[in-house]
């Protein structure tokens, strides 16, 4: 009997020891790890768990970049010394950040993250308001204004919840087709969405209305710009593929990688049905054009920062994944998403696009290089001005803020300043990337005009120049936000590689192209510039 007694002890240490780093493997999988070992406010805790995790756990505590591992505590007999064996290679190198820098706890650009949320507040309350106003105009209104609303209801909504339905399908259709067949894709999504446009464009000014013919112009306009720039980037197309491809292999590791989007889209389409509403409500009530205005640029808002969301969650389950090496749980990152991270993709959704935007513009102006000095001087600085901007705010920021909790414009500087070590620069300044998924909502923008615009122009056609605007824009946001996977993915794939080249994770792709650029046998496309003669003329 008496010796069964320190057997049971043993036995007993033994499962407390299993369920200790059963607990430390859950912890990483949730990024709760990192303030453990982080923290010096209970040494002795800390001694007794790296006393008693064992040596042959995968898991690892990172400290001043070196790997420890627990060893036996004096209270357990030593063991006889086991005859040392070669290591075997791990699917990953050793990190070079401890665990506490992916375990962020802090709130990132709170002012954002306030700003939005009474946004939101102000946002809800107007459209509940103006959700009775339109109620109360089809009880208690006039006949005048009964009527009209009646008209609006019939011709109106059918054909904005059929759209918002439609982008939905497209959404996820052009997010599988992506990810399934990679090189097709990217070269269907460049002539598709100059046809699709074109032909929206073409049909808009078949029904001959003033309206309608503005805005068809606009999409005949956009096709040509559109099928110049499929023309230019065919350089690129080859090596976009390339990192594509190789970017997306993670997502199928990683299950229920899609639930964030299925549940942005989900409250995108519930928004989206009471911010109609509300619309209709507004045409009895005061200013409805400024109303309306006021509307859209909050569901612009809205939906953005939806995309943005869907970005710091993919981005964390695929940076974690190429960092640690471990499926992450996605229903936590998106949970930490939604809340600490919040904020930044607040701000992101307000200046992202619109430098973008503006970056495009000055580089547009650049083409006026020529023999007007003046011009060439305004165009030259307006383009530093704006790369000056672009680097302290751009969309590789989400990466790291997805994974180490930075703010918007610390993530900006730092993975730009990665990129510039790496000499990665030329390369993620002609990634097409972002334009695929841009002109992926294009595609499915002006297949939502094409079945509206047919449709209202058979039922009622003074409203098809609106409703054919509002399709375009719920059809491009909507498939904006389930392209945040393909988007992200490339994103992480190159701002991981700049952080750790050597990783296992990742093959010789990119420091191959770097050889080739420097070596002058692989160039990157430059900007193009209006020849001198044609400036001296």
């Amino acid at each position: 009997m008496g010796a069964a007694e320190p057997v049971e002890e043993r036995g007993t240490d033994g499962v407390e020891a299993r369920e200790e780093d059963e607990e430390e493997v859950k912890d990483v999988e949730k990024g709760e790890v990192g303030e453990l070992v982080g923290s010096n406010n209970h040494e002795e805790f800390h001694l007794s768990r790296m006393q008693r995790l064992n040596p042959t756990n995968p898991l690892r505590l990172v400290i001043n970049n070196a790997t420890r591992v627990g060893t036996p505590s004096p209270s357990q007999p030593t063991q006889p010394a086991q005859p040392t064996q070669p290591a075997q290679p791990r699917s990953t190198p050793t990190p070079q950040l401890s665990l506490a820098t992916l375990n962020s706890r802090a709130y990132t650009n709170r002012i954002s993250l306030v700003l939005f949320l009474l946004h939101m507040v102000v946002a809800i309350g107007l459209v509940g308001f103006l959700v009775f106003k339109g109620i109360q105009g089809l009880i208690e209104g006039s006949a005048s204004i009964k009527t009209k609303e009646k008209e609006v209801l019939r011709h109106y909504l059918p054909q904005v919840e059929a759209a918002s339905l439609l982008s939905i399908t497209l959404a996820f259709a052009w997010q599988k087709a992506v990810r399934e067949w990679p090189r097709f894709m990217v070269n269907f999504i460049l002539w598709g969405s100059f046809l699709l446009s074109l032909s929206a464009g073409i049909l808009l000014i078949c029904f001959q209305k003033p309206p309608t013919d503005g805005i068809g112009v606009c999409f005949i306009a956009f096709a040509v710009g559109d099928g110049l720039y499929a023309c230019w980037v065919t350089p690129r197309i080859g090596f976009c593929c390339k990192v594509l491809m190789k970017s997306l292999e993670p997502v199928s590791k990683v299950p229920g990688l899609n639930q964030p989007i299925y549940w942005m889209l989900g409250a995108g389409f519930l928004w989206m049905s009471l911010w109609i509403l509300a619309v209709i409500g507004a045409l009895n009530f005061y200013v409805p054009p400024l109303i309306i205005f006021g509307l859209f640029l909050s569901l612009a808002w809205t939906a953005e920062v939806m995309r943005n969301v869907a970005n710091l969650t993919v981005g964390r389950v695929i940076a974690l994944y190429y960092h640690r090496g471990m499926q992450s749980n996605t229903q936590f990152c998106f949970q930490r998403a939604l809340t600490r991270n919040l904020g930044s993709a607040c701000l992101g959704s307000l200046f992202v696009p619109t430098i973008e935007a503006l970056r495009i513009v000055a580089r547009a102006l650049n083409l006026l290089e020529g023999e007007d000095e003046f011009m060439f001087c305004c165009a030259h600085c307006c383009l530093r001005v704006m790369e000056s901007i672009f680097r302290n705010g751009n969309s590789w920021a989400f990466v790291q803020i997805a994974a180490y909790g930075k703010g918007f414009v610390k993530a900006s500087q730092d993975t730009w300043e990665l990129f510039e070590k790496q000499e990665m620069v030329s390369i993620v300044d002609s990634d097409i990337t972002s334009s695929i998924c841009f002109l992926t909502g294009v595609c499915s923008g002006s297949i939502c005009v094409i079945v509206v615009a047919a449709w209202t122009a058979k039922v009622h056609q003074n409203f098809t120049a609106t409703i054919s605007l509002l399709a375009f824009v719920i059809g491009y946001l909507m498939t904006r936000i389930a392209m945040a996977v393909p988007h992200t993915c490339v994103s992480c794939y190159y701002v991981c590689y700049a952080e750790n080249p050597d990783n296992r994770l990742f093959d010789k792709m990119i420091k191959d192209r770097l050889n080739f650029i420097k070596s002058g046998h692989d160039v990157v496309v430059p900007t193009p510039r209006v020849p001198h003669q044609f400036g001296a003329a």
